[in-house]
C-alpha cells in the first residue's frame, strides 16, 4: 500500500480538497452537508485524484525515465510495471464511479467529463506550452463537483464557476513554478513548458500575472457570494500567501507544496467563515 500510495502522490489530494469542500459550502447555502455525502465526495476526490495521477506517470514514463530528477519514481525505476499501474488507476476509477452513482444520477452522468480532462492533459507538454492550463483545468473540475454534489441541477452557477476560474488560474500559476526545475531537460527534449519556451524570469512572470488573476477572481467570488468581514482576513490571507509563493519562487519545496496547502485550506476557511458567519 505504500507503494501505491507514493506511485499516485496521494497526499497532493490536499490542493484538491479544501476547493472541492469549498464548491460543497457554497451549494449547501449555509445548510451543513450530512457526513455521509461529505464521506461519499472525499472518495470521489480520491478516486478522481488517482485517476488522475495514474495517467500522468503511465503516460510520462519513458520521458520520466529520460529525466535525472524524476528517473527512480516507480515505473521508470521498475519498482512498479504496468500491470500493477493500470490496476491502482481502475481502483480508482472503481472508487469514483461509485460514488458519484451514491452522490446522485446527475453527478453518475457528469463523471466521465473530468476523466477526458486527467487523460488529455499529460500529452499537452508535447505540443503546446498551454500544458500548465490543463493541469489547472483538472484540479478546476473539482470545486464544480462539490457544488453539483448538494445541488446536482445547471442552476445559479456563476458562483462555482468563480471558483473553478480561481483554481484554474491559481494552479496553472504554481505548475509554471514547479516545472523551473525541468526547464533544461524540457529544452532538450523539445518539450513545451512556459520556462523551457520562455525562458525561467519570464515564465516567473506570467506565473505572477496568473495569480494576480486568480485573486482578483477570488475577490469577485468575495463580493458575490461570501460578503461577510470576518471573512475578509481570509482573503486577505490567501494574497498574501501567492504573494509570497511568488516570492520564494527559487525554493520550489517550500513555494509548490507547503505555501499551496495553506493557501487552499485559507480559501475553504474563509468560505466556511463567509457561509456560515
Amino acid at each position: 500500500m505504500r507503494k501505491y500510495f507514493s506511485f499516485v502522490k496521494i497526499e497532493h489530494t490536499l490542493f484538491s480538497l479544501p476547493l472541492i469542500f469549498s464548491g460543497m459550502l457554497l451549494g449547501s447555502h449555509g445548510a451543513i452537508p450530512s457526513v455521509g455525502l461529505i464521506l461519499l465526495v472525499l472518495a470521489a476526490a480520491t478516486g478522481a485524484r488517482t485517476v488522475a495521477f495514474a495517467l500522468n506517470r503511465m503516460i510520462d514514463r519513458h520521458i520520466d525515465g529520460r529525466n535525472p530528477r524524476t528517473a527512480s519514481r516507480d515505473l521508470p525505476s521498475g519498482r512498479m510495471n504496468m500491470q500493477e499501474a493500470v490496476g491502482v488507476m481502475s481502483a480508482g476509477m472503481g472508487l469514483y464511479f461509485g460514488a458519484a452513482y451514491l452522490i446522485a444520477p446527475f453527478c453518475l452522468m457528469m463523471s466521465p467529463i473530468p476523466l477526458a480532462v486527467f487523460l488529455v492533459y499529460p500529452t499537452m507538454k508535447r505540443f503546446t506550452p498551454l500544458a500548465h492550463f490543463g493541469v489547472g483545468m483538472g484540479l478546476a473540475m473539482g470545486p464544480l463537483g462539490g457544488w453539483f454534489a448538494v445541488s446536482p441541477r445547471f442552476e445559479h452557477l456563476l458562483t462555482p464557476a468563480l471558483l473553478s476560474l480561481f483554481t484554474l488560474l491559481w494552479v496553472a500559476g504554481f505548475d509554471i513554478i514547479y516545472a523551473t526545475l525541468d526547464e533544461d531537460f524540457d529544452r532538450q527534449e523539445s518539450l513545451y513548458s512556459f520556462p523551457s519556451r520562455f525562458g525561467r524570469a519570464r515564465a516567473l512572470r506570467w506565473s505572477g500575472v496568473l495569480h494576480v488573476g486568480a485573486f482578483l477572481i477570488l475577490a469577485l467570488l468575495f463580493v458575490q457570494s461570501v460578503l461577510s468581514l470576518l471573512a475578509l482576513p481570509l482573503l486577505l490571507l490567501t494574497g498574501v500567501l501567492l504573494y509570497v509563493e511568488q516570492k520564494k519562487a527559487d525554493d520550489v519545496e517550500l513555494a509548490f507544496f507547503k505555501i499551496n496547502a495553506i493557501a487552499g485550506f485559507s480559501v475553504l476557511a474563509m468560505v466556511g467563515v463567509g457561509v456560515w458567519l
